[in-house]
Protein backbone atom coordinates (compact mmCIF):
# COMPACT_ATOMS: atom_id res chain seq x y z
CA UNK A 1 0.00 0.00 0.00
CA UNK A 2 1.57 3.20 -1.04
CA UNK A 3 -0.10 6.27 0.25
CA UNK A 4 -3.47 5.58 1.88
CA UNK A 5 -5.62 3.57 -0.52
CA UNK A 6 -4.26 0.68 -2.54
CA UNK A 7 -6.00 1.29 -5.83
CA UNK A 8 -4.03 2.11 -8.95
CA UNK A 9 -6.24 5.02 -9.92
CA UNK A 10 -5.22 6.74 -6.68
CA UNK A 11 -1.51 6.30 -7.30
CA UNK A 12 -0.85 9.63 -8.98
CA UNK A 13 -2.59 11.60 -6.24
CA UNK A 14 -0.95 9.50 -3.56
CA UNK A 15 2.48 10.39 -4.87
CA UNK A 16 1.88 13.98 -3.80
CA UNK A 17 0.98 12.89 -0.28
CA UNK A 18 3.20 9.88 0.32
CA UNK A 19 3.01 10.23 4.08
CA UNK A 20 -0.77 10.13 4.12
CA UNK A 21 -2.87 6.97 4.36
CA UNK A 22 -3.37 5.47 0.92
CA UNK A 23 -5.91 3.12 -0.59
CA UNK A 24 -4.51 0.44 -2.84
CA UNK A 25 -5.98 1.23 -6.29
CA UNK A 26 -3.81 0.88 -9.39
CA UNK A 27 -3.16 3.79 -11.71
CA UNK A 28 -4.34 3.51 -15.31
CA UNK A 29 -1.66 3.60 -18.00
CA UNK A 30 -2.21 7.33 -18.49
CA UNK A 31 -1.51 8.16 -14.84
CA UNK A 32 1.73 9.76 -13.71
CA UNK A 33 2.62 7.11 -11.17
CA UNK A 34 2.93 3.42 -11.96
CA UNK A 35 0.59 0.95 -10.28
CA UNK A 36 1.95 -1.20 -7.42
CA UNK A 37 1.76 -5.39 -6.59
CA UNK A 38 2.03 -7.61 -3.52
CA UNK A 39 5.32 -6.81 -1.76
CA UNK A 40 7.48 -9.74 -0.68
CA UNK A 41 5.30 -12.43 -2.23
CA UNK A 42 5.56 -15.10 -4.91
CA UNK A 43 3.89 -15.55 -8.26
CA UNK A 44 0.73 -17.63 -8.52
CA UNK A 45 -2.12 -18.25 -10.96
CA UNK A 46 -5.87 -17.83 -11.21
CA UNK A 47 -6.04 -21.63 -11.45
CA UNK A 48 -4.82 -21.70 -7.83
CA UNK A 49 -7.22 -18.87 -6.87
CA UNK A 50 -10.09 -19.09 -9.38
CA UNK A 51 -12.22 -16.62 -7.42
CA UNK A 52 -9.63 -13.85 -7.87
CA UNK A 53 -11.01 -11.21 -10.22
CA UNK A 54 -9.44 -8.26 -11.99
CA UNK A 55 -11.53 -5.09 -11.83
CA UNK A 56 -10.74 -3.03 -14.89
CA UNK A 57 -11.87 -0.03 -16.85
CA UNK A 58 -13.71 -0.43 -20.17
CA UNK A 59 -10.36 -0.97 -21.91
CA UNK A 60 -9.55 -3.84 -19.52
CA UNK A 61 -6.79 -1.93 -17.70
CA UNK A 62 -6.81 -3.34 -14.15
CA UNK A 63 -7.05 -0.91 -11.23
CA UNK A 64 -8.41 -3.05 -8.36
CA UNK A 65 -9.03 -6.63 -7.34
CA UNK A 66 -12.18 -8.42 -6.29
CA UNK A 67 -13.40 -11.77 -4.98
CA UNK A 68 -16.07 -13.86 -6.69
CA UNK A 69 -18.49 -15.00 -3.98
CA UNK A 70 -21.27 -16.21 -6.28
CA UNK A 71 -21.32 -16.65 -10.08
CA UNK A 72 -22.64 -13.09 -10.53
CA UNK A 73 -21.38 -11.28 -7.40
CA UNK A 74 -17.95 -9.80 -6.69
CA UNK A 75 -16.87 -8.30 -3.36
CA UNK A 76 -14.43 -5.40 -3.56
CA UNK A 77 -13.57 -2.14 -1.77
CA UNK A 78 -15.90 0.84 -1.77
CA UNK A 79 -13.02 3.20 -2.54
CA UNK A 80 -12.43 1.30 -5.79
CA UNK A 81 -15.94 2.07 -6.99
CA UNK A 82 -16.31 5.73 -6.03
CA UNK A 83 -16.84 7.70 -9.24
CA UNK A 84 -17.36 4.58 -11.34
CA UNK A 85 -20.47 3.56 -13.27
CA UNK A 86 -21.72 0.26 -14.65
CA UNK A 87 -20.52 1.34 -18.10
CA UNK A 88 -17.01 2.26 -16.92
CA UNK A 89 -16.17 -1.03 -15.19
CA UNK A 90 -15.46 -4.59 -16.31
CA UNK A 91 -14.66 -7.70 -14.27
CA UNK A 92 -12.15 -10.20 -15.67
CA UNK A 93 -11.83 -13.75 -14.35
CA UNK A 94 -9.43 -16.55 -15.16
CA UNK A 95 -6.64 -14.24 -16.37
CA UNK A 96 -3.34 -14.70 -14.51
CA UNK A 97 -1.45 -12.04 -16.47
CA UNK A 98 -2.51 -8.42 -16.83
CA UNK A 99 -1.38 -8.45 -20.46
CA UNK A 100 -3.29 -11.64 -21.21
CA UNK A 101 -6.36 -11.99 -23.40
CA UNK A 102 -7.75 -15.23 -21.99
CA UNK A 103 -10.40 -15.70 -19.34
CA UNK A 104 -13.89 -14.28 -19.08
CA UNK A 105 -14.82 -10.60 -19.28
CA UNK A 106 -18.13 -9.57 -17.73
CA UNK A 107 -19.96 -6.29 -17.74
CA UNK A 108 -21.38 -4.93 -14.49
CA UNK A 109 -25.13 -4.38 -14.13
CA UNK A 110 -25.12 -2.93 -10.60
CA UNK A 111 -22.65 -1.36 -8.20
CA UNK A 112 -23.51 -1.38 -4.51
CA UNK A 113 -21.31 0.80 -2.29
CA UNK A 114 -21.89 0.72 1.45
CA UNK A 115 -24.13 3.74 2.05
CA UNK A 116 -22.06 4.91 5.03
CA UNK A 117 -18.74 4.92 3.13
CA UNK A 118 -16.97 8.29 3.12
CA UNK A 119 -13.24 7.50 3.19
CA UNK A 120 -10.97 4.55 3.91
CA UNK A 121 -10.00 5.87 7.33
CA UNK A 122 -13.64 6.12 8.41
CA UNK A 123 -14.44 2.49 7.57
CA UNK A 124 -17.36 0.90 5.67
CA UNK A 125 -14.95 0.17 2.80
CA UNK A 126 -16.98 -2.54 1.06
CA UNK A 127 -18.76 -2.78 -2.28
CA UNK A 128 -20.49 -5.56 -4.21
CA UNK A 129 -20.68 -5.75 -7.99
CA UNK A 130 -23.46 -7.59 -9.79
CA UNK A 131 -22.30 -9.06 -13.08
CA UNK A 132 -24.41 -9.10 -16.24
CA UNK A 133 -23.27 -12.64 -17.01
CA UNK A 134 -22.15 -15.49 -14.76
CA UNK A 135 -18.49 -16.33 -14.18
CA UNK A 136 -17.63 -20.02 -14.72
CA UNK A 137 -15.18 -20.15 -11.80
CA UNK A 138 -15.15 -21.57 -8.29
CA UNK A 139 -16.41 -19.01 -5.80
CA UNK A 140 -14.90 -18.16 -2.41
CA UNK A 141 -16.75 -18.75 0.85
CA UNK A 142 -16.80 -15.78 3.19
CA UNK A 143 -17.04 -15.32 6.94
CA UNK A 144 -20.31 -14.86 8.77
CA UNK A 145 -20.99 -12.17 11.34
CA UNK A 146 -20.30 -14.64 14.17
CA UNK A 147 -16.82 -15.62 12.95
CA UNK A 148 -15.00 -12.84 14.81
CA UNK A 149 -12.44 -15.24 16.29
CA UNK A 150 -10.75 -15.62 12.90
CA UNK A 151 -8.93 -12.32 13.52
CA UNK A 152 -7.04 -13.53 16.61
CA UNK A 153 -3.61 -11.88 16.66
CA UNK A 154 -0.95 -13.93 14.90
CA UNK A 155 -3.36 -15.87 12.69
CA UNK A 156 -1.94 -16.55 9.23
CA UNK A 157 -3.75 -14.69 6.45
CA UNK A 158 -3.22 -14.82 2.70
CA UNK A 159 -3.14 -11.76 0.44
CA UNK A 160 -3.44 -11.88 -3.36
CA UNK A 161 -3.19 -9.29 -6.12
CA UNK A 162 -1.52 -7.66 -9.10
CA UNK A 163 -0.31 -4.61 -7.18
CA UNK A 164 3.20 -3.23 -7.17
CA UNK A 165 6.03 -5.21 -5.60
CA UNK A 166 7.43 -2.17 -3.80
CA UNK A 167 6.08 1.17 -2.68
CA UNK A 168 6.31 3.46 -5.68
CA UNK A 169 7.54 0.55 -7.80
CA UNK A 170 6.15 -1.04 -10.94
CA UNK A 171 3.20 -3.40 -11.06
CA UNK A 172 3.39 -7.15 -11.40
CA UNK A 173 2.09 -8.55 -14.69
CA UNK A 174 1.52 -11.92 -13.02
CA UNK A 175 -0.78 -12.51 -10.06
CA UNK A 176 1.11 -12.69 -6.76
CA UNK A 177 0.40 -13.94 -3.26
CA UNK A 178 1.92 -13.87 0.23
CA UNK A 179 1.03 -14.69 3.81
CA UNK A 180 0.98 -12.22 6.70
CA UNK A 181 -0.01 -12.53 10.37
CA UNK A 182 -3.00 -10.66 11.73
CA UNK A 183 -2.22 -7.88 14.20
CA UNK A 184 -4.04 -7.17 17.47
CA UNK A 185 -6.38 -4.20 17.68
CA UNK A 186 -4.03 -2.67 20.25
CA UNK A 187 -1.11 -3.03 17.85
CA UNK A 188 -3.04 -1.52 14.98
CA UNK A 189 -4.16 1.44 17.07
CA UNK A 190 -0.52 1.91 18.03
CA UNK A 191 0.31 2.30 14.35
CA UNK A 192 -2.67 4.31 13.14
CA UNK A 193 -4.27 5.91 16.19
CA UNK A 194 -7.85 7.10 15.73
CA UNK A 195 -7.76 6.29 12.02
CA UNK A 196 -8.08 2.63 12.98
CA UNK A 197 -11.79 1.85 13.38
CA UNK A 198 -11.81 -1.43 15.30
CA UNK A 199 -15.36 -2.42 14.35
CA UNK A 200 -14.68 -2.01 10.61
CA UNK A 201 -11.00 -2.82 10.15
CA UNK A 202 -8.35 -5.46 10.81
CA UNK A 203 -4.59 -5.18 10.35
CA UNK A 204 -2.19 -7.79 9.02
CA UNK A 205 1.56 -7.66 8.52
CA UNK A 206 4.94 -8.11 10.19
CA UNK A 207 6.26 -5.54 12.67
CA UNK A 208 9.46 -5.43 10.63
CA UNK A 209 7.52 -4.86 7.40
CA UNK A 210 8.67 -6.46 4.16
CA UNK A 211 5.43 -8.21 3.15
CA UNK A 212 2.26 -6.30 2.28
CA UNK A 213 -0.34 -5.37 -0.27
CA UNK A 214 0.36 -2.26 -2.35
CA UNK A 215 -1.15 -0.09 -5.12
CA UNK A 216 -3.29 -2.18 -7.44
CA UNK A 217 -4.22 -4.65 -4.70
CA UNK A 218 -7.19 -2.66 -3.35
CA UNK A 219 -10.41 -4.61 -3.21
CA UNK A 220 -8.65 -7.97 -3.27
CA UNK A 221 -9.04 -10.66 -0.63
CA UNK A 222 -7.60 -11.25 2.80
CA UNK A 223 -8.14 -14.99 3.21
CA UNK A 224 -8.10 -16.71 6.60
CA UNK A 225 -8.65 -20.44 6.75
CA UNK A 226 -9.60 -20.46 3.08
CA UNK A 227 -12.43 -17.97 3.57
CA UNK A 228 -12.74 -14.35 2.56
CA UNK A 229 -12.28 -12.50 5.85
CA UNK A 230 -11.09 -9.07 4.71
CA UNK A 231 -10.81 -6.67 1.79
CA UNK A 232 -7.57 -4.87 0.94
CA UNK A 233 -8.18 -1.27 1.93
CA UNK A 234 -5.38 1.09 3.00
CA UNK A 235 -2.18 1.71 4.92
CA UNK A 236 0.81 4.04 5.34
CA UNK A 237 3.18 3.20 2.51
CA UNK A 238 3.72 -0.43 1.50
CA UNK A 239 5.50 -3.00 3.69
CA UNK A 240 6.90 -0.28 5.95
CA UNK A 241 8.04 -1.37 9.42
CA UNK A 242 5.45 -0.50 12.05
CA UNK A 243 2.63 0.04 9.56
CA UNK A 244 0.73 -3.16 8.75
CA UNK A 245 -1.83 -3.29 5.97
CA UNK A 246 -5.39 -2.37 6.90
CA UNK A 247 -8.27 -4.50 5.63
CA UNK A 248 -12.04 -4.25 5.85
CA UNK A 249 -13.25 -6.52 8.69
CA UNK A 250 -15.73 -8.57 6.71
CA UNK A 251 -17.56 -10.10 9.69
CA UNK A 252 -19.01 -6.64 10.31
CA UNK A 253 -20.38 -6.47 6.78
CA UNK A 254 -21.20 -10.13 6.14
CA UNK A 255 -24.95 -9.58 6.41
CA UNK A 256 -24.73 -6.66 3.97
CA UNK A 257 -22.81 -8.80 1.50
CA UNK A 258 -25.28 -11.65 1.85
CA UNK A 259 -28.18 -9.28 1.21
CA UNK A 260 -26.50 -8.18 -2.02
CA UNK A 261 -25.65 -11.75 -3.05
CA UNK A 262 -29.26 -12.81 -2.53
CA UNK A 263 -30.71 -9.64 -3.99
Amino acid sequence: MSGLTRAKKAAAAAATAAAAATALIAAPSSAVAAPQPIVGGTTTTTSAYPFMMQITDASQDQFCGGTLVSPTKVVTAAHCMVGESTSSVRVVGGRTYLNGTNGTVARVSRIWIHPAYRSVTRGDDVAVLTLSTSMPYTTAPYVSSSDTSVYAAGTTARIIGWGTTSSGGSSSDQLRTATVPTVSDTGCRGSYGSRYVQSDMVCAGYSSGGVDTCQGDSGGPLLIGGRLAGITSWGNGCAAAGYPGVYTRLTTFSADVTAQVNG
